[in-house]
């Protein structure tokens, strides 16, 4: 009897160890728990053997999970698979039993069953933590609209800043810190340090009423909220130049663009690094990203 107990005991700390490493503290979209653990080799990555069955669900599904995590139909969960992977705290690959032990953690932790699958259930929890880490999304549930910041609040982006030779400006302290995340970018990530356009900003602080004319103009605004109260209102928000698939805008929405973006080596390391500046993402659009004033 006492033999049983004490398997128990263990299995239950292995179990809440697990859990632990799992959840920690709420994490900007672009802080991981991964950050804190050293890399899993390969051979760590290939089990536990229990998760076998897991990775080969998920690696199907990783390209036919039909869903609409973000209200608009789509297929397959690749787009999401680095910001899941830092949410779980894993660097394995997607298909491996790694990855599927981690998110198993990961469930078991948030009160799910701990089947270490990807499906709409498991995400969906995490897409309302991702929302909720966005300062624009918190400041605007109780559906009120932020007012812009003062003028002398505002700072000019320098030219080598901006992607597409316009003006563009942020709040004087999101530029700051954007500046410090660029800088470590290009120390750190080769395709960044090789290509000056990358990291640049092409959308900045909006003012409410030249973009609610420039959306009503050009129809292409998404609807009247977006038009009406924008994060960019708020000097907060950035969207960043990481690259387009061929032919396309590099803010376009298109499955293709966003595929293209959300495999490229700046964006991983955006994902993973972003919250050591105070900036965390917007999954549903790889480009966006928005000053929290603190790092994660």
């Amino acid at each position: 009897m006492w033999k049983w107990a004490w398997a128990l005991v263990i299995l239950v700390l292995v179990v809440g160890f697990w859990a632990w490493l799992s959840s920690g503290p709420a994490r900007p979209a672009g802080a991981p728990a991964a950050e804190a653990r050293a890399p899993l080799t390969p051979a760590e990555c290939a089990g536990p053997a229990t998760f076998v069955d897991a990775a080969r669900v998920n690696g199907a599904s990783l390209e036919t999970l039909a869903w609409a995590p973000f209200h608009r139909p789509e297929t397959g969960w690749a787009i999401y698979a680095p910001v899941i992977a830092a949410e779980v705290g894993t660097a394995c690959a997607p298909d491996s039993p790694g990855f599927a032990a981690a998110v198993a953690a990961w469930q078991a932790a948030h009160g799910l069953a701990a089947s270490g699958r990807i499906d709409p259930g498991t995400v969906e929890p995490m897409r309302v933590v991702w929302m909720l880490r966005r300062p624009f999304v918190v400041a605007t549930r109780d559906g009120a609209c932020p007012q812009p910041p003062p003028a002398d609040q505002l700072a000019e982006a320098r030219a080598d800043e901006i992607y597409g030779g316009k003006t563009l400006s942020l709040r004087a302290d999101a530029l700051d810190a954007y500046r410090r995340l660029v800088a470590a970018a290009r120390r750190e990530v080769p395709a960044a340090a090789g290509d000056p356009a990358l990291l640049t900003i092409f959308s900045g602080f909006r003012d409410p009423a030249a973009d609610e004319a420039r959306c009503a103009a050009e129809q292409n605004c998404g609807g009247p909220e977006r038009a009406n109260c924008s994060a960019h209102r708020t000097g907060l928000a950035v969207d960043l130049y990481l690259g387009a698939a061929p032919g396309l805008r590099p803010d376009t929405s298109d499955d293709a663009n966003r595929r293209v973006l959300a495999r490229s080596p700046t964006y991983l390391w955006m994902v993973r690094n972003a919250g050591r500046f105070g900036f965390v993402g917007y999954p549903f659009e790889p480009w966006h990203w928005e000053w929290s004033g603190a790092p994660a």
